[in-house]
């Protein structure tokens, strides 16, 4: 049986990314029957596609929504300056170094209160409110971010 993903590559804006988040919210409701983790899977689409959108160079980026088995995954995609490839890499290599993601989400919300940009508290949300892991790629300037969840461990 195949398993359900959607794919799209386009130049969002922040209408666009809004939009995407409900369309995702619903395609999984339907799809995975479960309220709550279609919702997580929003919220994490949404947090991952403003980050594509904002550090793009070139305005596009891509999303892939995939299950396979019991593994839920979502790649956005994007080219970037090198400067701005390093500093997301290093920010989810220092959020992965917490063992509590509620503590770390808490810390950066202090942390980063009166920053105008660059807070790195979409991923920190993505960890904590959606229960996923967090991680990126880089070839050359193209960031792949990833975050994916069991589905067997919410039943």
């Amino acid at each position: 049986m195949e398993q359900p993903f959607f794919h799209v590559s386009f130049r969002p804006n922040v209408k666009l990314v809004s939009t995407v988040r409900r369309f995702t919210a619903e395609f999984y409701e339907r799809v995975l029957v479960d309220q709550e983790v279609s919702e997580k899977v929003a919220l994490a689409t949404h947090e991952l596609l403003e980050n594509a959108v904002a550090y793009a160079l070139d305005g596009e980026t891509g999303i892939r929504i995939e299950v396979v088995e019991d593994l839920l995954t979502i790649k956005t995609w994007n080219r970037t300056s090198p400067e701005r490839a390093e500093a997301v890499k290093t920010a989810i290599e220092q959020m992965n170094q917490e063992s509590d993601p509620d503590k770390y989400y808490q810390t950066m919300l202090e942390k980063t209160a009166y920053r105008t940009d660059g807070s790195g508290l979409g991923l920190a949300r993505i960890r904590a409110e959606a229960d996923m892991a967090v991680k990126c790629v880089i070839d050359s300037d193209k960031v792949c971010i990833e975050a994916s969840t069991s589905l067997r461990r919410r039943k």
